[in-house]
């Protein structure tokens, strides 16, 4: 098995991010990091060698990259292009959220079509991995989840296009939802989340991958799969019934961003499955891709019954 490399970043002032800068400082206590010559935004990268020879490189910044994804960019391409992963640790708030989560999710503004490229196994990696260590710790009051695929920097007014232009496979890692910042201060979960992270490369055997169209912001079945050991699948991206409808999936250029999506997965996806109660024109589409690709198409109460997967 190759080496790989491992990229993330944490915004490093707790005024613009309540989580991340905690967060890295759980990672220098627990690991043994050490400096490298690389310099962004006035701190020195800092680096962790697993015992198999994985790097993982640690990155402070003076903003979360994806509100300034503009500047940040350049020094993604500069000075981290060649990685195997990358990920954002960041916060997650949300008015109808649940509270007390571990979360993570794949990169894309859905309503343009625009998708960050996504690793489904390094996704099932992290979430079994904050699972696993969650449950070593008795962190029962969190839930473990994954979460539709999105992007904040639009919110921030940054262009969606440029999601595009950095090509190593990224997730945000989040600690979440309450705004009253209970849970973004809970000790076990900033070192829970800290640990899982150079997990990320565990395992390297095979998985299916699936492509989830509709549903809610938080789809508990699809968070479930992931965490199912008895079957090695995972998710390539989720795209949530609010924002399909918004971006008019159900059009001809809404094939097309069907596709661009499934571009965007590293591998190939061994099928599609849809959320039981999106509208009949979603479901044509998802049906039509599913003739395209000679994947098969099912409804999401499947989950429920992995070994009845039509993927095997």
């Amino acid at each position: 098995m190759n080496n790989k490399k491992a990229v993330f970043f944490f915004c490093n002032s707790l005024d613009k991010d309540p989580v991340a800068k905690n967060v890295i400082n759980c990672c220098e206590e627990v690991m043994d990091l050490k400096q490298t010559d690389i310099i962004v935004d006035d701190n020195f990268v800092l680096e962790f060698i697993d015992k198999n020879n994985n790097l993982f490189q640690f990155v402070k910044t003076e903003n979360v990259i994806s509100h300034d994804y503009k500047y940040y960019l350049p020094i993604l391409n500069k000075y981290f292009k060649d990685f195997d992963f990358a990920g954002v640790v960041n916060w997650h708030e949300g008015e109808n959220a649940p509270e007390n989560i571990l979360t993570a999710h794949t990169i894309g503004d859905v309503p343009t079509g625009e998708f960050g490229n996504s690793n489904p196994k390094y996704f099932r990696n992290l979430i079994n991995a904050i699972e696993d260590i969650k449950n070593e710790n008795s962190l029962d009051e969190f839930t473990t989840l994954t979460e539709a695929t999105h992007w904040s920097g639009t919110t921030y007014g940054e262009v969606a296009k440029l999601i595009t232009e950095y090509s190593v496979p990224m997730l945000d890692i989040e600690i979440g939802s309450n705004s009253n910042s209970n849970s973004f201060n809970n000790k076990t979960a900033i070192q829970v989340l800290s640990k899982s992270l150079i997990r990320v490369f565990d395992s390297d055997e095979p998985i299916k991958t699936l492509l989830c169209v509709g549903g809610v912001h938080f789809e508990n079945s699809f968070s479930d799969i992931i965490k199912n050991g008895e079957y090695n699948i995972s998710i390539g991206h989720v795209l949530p019934n609010q924002w399909i409808v918004s971006g008019m999936y159900d059009n001809e250029d809404g094939f097309e961003k069907l596709e661009k999506c499934v571009d965007s997965i590293d591998g190939e996806i061994d099928g599609i499955v849809f959320h039981d109660k999106l509208k009949g024109t979603y479901k044509e589409q998802c049906r039509k891709l599913g003739e395209k690709l000679k994947v098969p198409v099912f409804k999401h109460k499947i989950l429920k019954n992995p070994k009845d997967l039509p993927i095997w």
